[in-house]
């Protein structure tokens, strides 16, 4: 297995694995034309690609035969917090997104110690993401990680509203050990 970052050639790769991961999820909570537009709008080749490309964006995948099996994306300047945390230089986790067969595999957990080193690395102060209020498996893995609920948001797909909850994780000085990790 390689941890490494994207590239334009994975554009069609973690767009579908993208959509599959959240369709495995997620895709029964929604009318089909509602999240038929997310899916075209959140996971489509030209915005998969239109991140991979932004300087303020890391994408983190971990390929194993050639093939992606999870992926996890960081927004370099969080704009989540506003109102909801005094953190100055936040980053944004989004979509850490395993291979439907592959969970439980830990494939999150390497994943999300990328996401933390790269936090470290890049001086953040807080690490921010949302996560859906019934997603009670998510919110405990973010949990091991010291991430803590600080507000109820919404999440629109379509007409439908999902309550959400943003979560955030303080950086510590101790975190800087991490930074040397935060290289792939």
């Amino acid at each position: 297995m390689i941890l490494r970052l994207a590239t334009p050639a994975d554009t069609a790769a973690l767009a579908d694995l993208g959509r599959r991961a959240v369709a495995a999820k997620f895709e029964h909570l929604y009318k089909p034309e509602d999240f038929a537009t997310f899916l075209g709008q959140a996971h489509s080749h030209a915005k998969v690609a239109a991140e991979i490309a932004d300087p303020g964006m890391r994408i983190a995948v971990i390929e194993e035969d050639g093939a992606l099996i999870a992926f996890c994306k960081l927004v370099l300047s969080s704009t989540l917090s506003e109102g909801y945390s005094d953190a100055v230089r936040p980053l944004e986790l989004k979509q850490l997104y395993t291979d439907p067969a592959r969970i439980g595999g830990g494939l999150g957990k390497r994943l999300m110690d990328w996401a933390l080193a790269q936090a470290a690395h890049e001086g953040a102060d807080e690490v921010q993401l949302t996560v859906y209020s019934e997603n009670f498996d998510a919110q405990r893995f973010y949990h091991r990680y010291g991430f803590a609920k600080i507000a109820d948001i919404e999440f629109w797909v379509g007409n439908h509203c999902d309550p959400e909850f943003l979560y955030a994780r303080k950086m510590t000085p101790a975190d800087g050990s991490l930074a040397a990790a935060a290289q792939v």
